[in-house]
Formats: structure tokens, sequence, C-alpha cells
């Protein structure tokens, strides 16, 4: 059976098994997945990319729509693809973090003492954000964090977060869902500072499926339970990188997501809702930022003119 549901790659010795089943909730709409398909050749994203040490890479795309009733339809473009997903798998740790405030370990008002080496961020990424960079022995709240991790993409925040809700317990609510590769492994540091088991262990990945899959349970309110899936979104409507998918959109659309970007990888995930139609889309590009960016915008645009008609 499990040879149906997953297969392996090695990576730096050890063996990772990666899920690559469509869960069996969704229909696979295969008219839809066929203008995806024609969409993605038009902007010549149907390729391999070079992504410098790492060799060559292909897109990871997925749009789940969301009925009023019956079963939930996916379709997409090698969606099933794990690639690396640069700040994107920070939503993987807010998950775990408001499940563990859920659970009393913690409140969102809890202080928390930033430490070196977590403090990494130099510049911020989101530049007019008015808030300044942690820096080590500030005292801030685990909401705060929360905020700055997800609407800032804040690298240090992720780190501190990472610490306290430990990478073990992350994995654990992922294996939860199926989503087996799509572990958190790093934290957003150098090497030589992780702890010592991470120090050697293979980077962080995830695929369009799994992401996709995480916004439609938050969506439905099944992911941990509703409070945690009420309150991760509320964090993803706050969002403050609009450059990606979400410059595609009209105006009246409101997009709930996370994006990631780095180096030659620049990604955009969440959910898509007008007040008629609500659907999932989870794009992964490996681009750089400047070459990505139209091209998001192209495919926001396109993919929400489907999904209305």
């Amino acid at each position: 059976m499990k040879a149906l549901l997953y297969f392996c790659l090695f990576f730096s010795g050890t063996v990772v098994a990666q899920n690559t089943k469509v869960p069996s909730y969704y229909q696979v709409n295969k008219a839809l997945c066929k203008k995806i398909q024609d969409l993605v050749t038009e902007l010549a994203l149907d390729r391999e990319f070079p992504v410098g040490e790492d060799g060559m890479e292909q897109i990871s795309l997925a749009v789940i729509r969301i009925p009023q009733k019956g079963r939930p339809q996916i379709a997409g473009f090698r969606y099933e693809n794990f690639i690396y997903p640069a700040s994107v798998y920070k939503m993987y740790v807010a998950a775990e973090v408001l499940r563990q405030v859920y659970e009393g370990k913690y409140s969102l008002t809890s202080p928390y003492i930033v430490r070196s080496p977590n403090d990494v961020d130099k510049n911020k990424e989101i530049p007019f954000d008015p808030r300044p960079l942690l820096q080590d022995g500030d005292t801030v709240t685990i909401n705060y964090l929360l905020d700055l991790m997800i609407t800032r993409s804040d690298n240090s925040a992720a780190n501190c977060l990472i610490d306290l809700v430990q990478r073990k317990p992350i994995n654990a609510l992922m294996h939860r869902y199926h989503w087996e590769g799509s572990e958190v492994t790093r934290k957003f540091l150098n090497r030589k500072f992780e702890d010592a088991e991470y120090q050697t262990i293979r980077g962080t990945e995830t695929s369009a499926l799994h992401a996709a899959d995480f916004m439609y349970l938050l969506e439905t309110r099944q992911l941990v339970n509703p409070w945690v899936s009420m309150q991760m979104k509320a964090l993803l409507a706050r969002q403050l990188d609009k450059s990606k998918l979400a410059s595609g959109f009209p105006k009246e659309v409101l997009f709930s997501h996370k994006t990631g970007w780095f180096s030659t990888w620049t990604h955009d995930v969440g959910i898509v809702e007008d007040g008629q139609t609500t659907y999932i889309l989870s794009c992964f590009l490996p681009l750089p930022e400047e070459e990505a960016r139209p091209k998001l915008k192209a495919l926001a645009k396109r993919i929400h003119a489907f999904m209305k008609g």
C-alpha cells in the first residue's frame, strides 16, 4: 500500500519519504488541468529552470476549487513536485505555535526573549513596515513574533518560534495530515549555528499540493481545530507583501496568503475569495523575484478568470 502513497529520495545519506498522492476527498478537474497546462505553456513555465548549485528545477502549481456543495476540485501543473519553499514554510511553523497556544503551553501574550544567533535579519523583508528589527535581548510576545513571521516574513521571528515549539512537534503535525516530505528541517540561519542534529540535515522542501491542502484545511476549519484555523487565516489576511500573486487579482478580492522569496525562488500560496468565489492558489516558481513577478501576476489574473467562469 505504501508504494502507492510515497516515493523515496536520498538526501545526505538519508532516505526521505515524500507523499505525492492527492487526498481522496478531492476530485481532479481534468478540464481545469488542461486550461492551466495551456497557460503554463503560454507563459514559458513548462520547462526546467537553473537554480544554481541545486541544478535544475520545475514549477509546482495547484488550484483547489471550493464549491458550496459537493467535493472540492483540484487541478494544476506538476503540483506533486517538491521544491525549496523559501519563507512559505513559516506557515507550517505558525500552525504548530497556534496548536500549542490552544493546548495551553503558553498564551499569545506570553513574553519571549530573543537570543542570538536567532536575530539574523539585517534588513526588513518589507521595507515600509515600521516595526524595528529584532535584536538579542528584546522581550516581545508570542503574538508579536507570529505576526512578524507571517506578515513581514521576518526570519529572526521564525527562528525564535522554531526554537519555542521545536521541530519534532511541527513535523508530527505535518505527518498527521500526511504531508511527508514537507517537514521543517532548518531554521533561517547558517548551518554552523544550527543544533548539532540539524547541521547536516537535508534542506526543507514542500510541494504545491501540500501547501494547497494546508490552505484548504485551514479555510474549512479542519486544520487542528476551528480556533487554530481561524487564527491562522487572520494572520494570513494581514500579509504585507502584495507584489506577487496578489498583484493580479481585482481589488475586491481578499487574498489570505504566505509569500516566499530567496535567490532563484519566488512563491505565493493562499485563499482567494471575493464574496462569490472561493478557491486556493498555490504557486512555486524557481525564478528570481524580478522575473517571477510578471509571471505570477499573469497567472493570478488568468486563473481567477477561469475560476469565475
